[in-house]
């Protein structure tokens, strides 16, 4: 596997920034949102809806790494405020909450 990261993918990290709920909200009252895992590359998951990468983004679905926005979830966003990061592929607005690490 390469080191090299694709020109869209440079591309994406540039128009990758952190959010607020409050600036979601919004678009998911469209319907527009879609929820990335934690615990994957936001870019390289919006990449793979840009190409229309099918198999990766049904794995991800599967997964439960990737879904549209739900209500319990935006729930929870609204009470919590937490650090969101966002990158547009439109129509859709790709949401990751980044996680802290826990110390031990």
């Amino acid at each position: 596997m390469s080191n090299e990261i694709s020109n869209l993918y440079a591309q994406l990290l540039g128009e990758t920034a952190q959010i607020s709920w409050a600036e979601v909200m919004p678009q998911f009252a469209k319907g527009n949102v879609l929820w990335v895992a934690s615990d994957q590359d936001l870019v390289a998951v919006a990449e793979h809806i840009i190409n229309d990468d099918k198999k990766q983004v049904s794995a991800l679905m599967q997964q439960k790494a990737l879904h549209v926005l739900t209500d319990e979830i935006a729930l929870d966003y609204a009470q919590r405020d937490p650090e969101l990061w966002a990158v547009v592929v439109t129509p859709w607005v790709l949401l990751q909450e980044r996680l802290t690490p826990t110390t031990h």
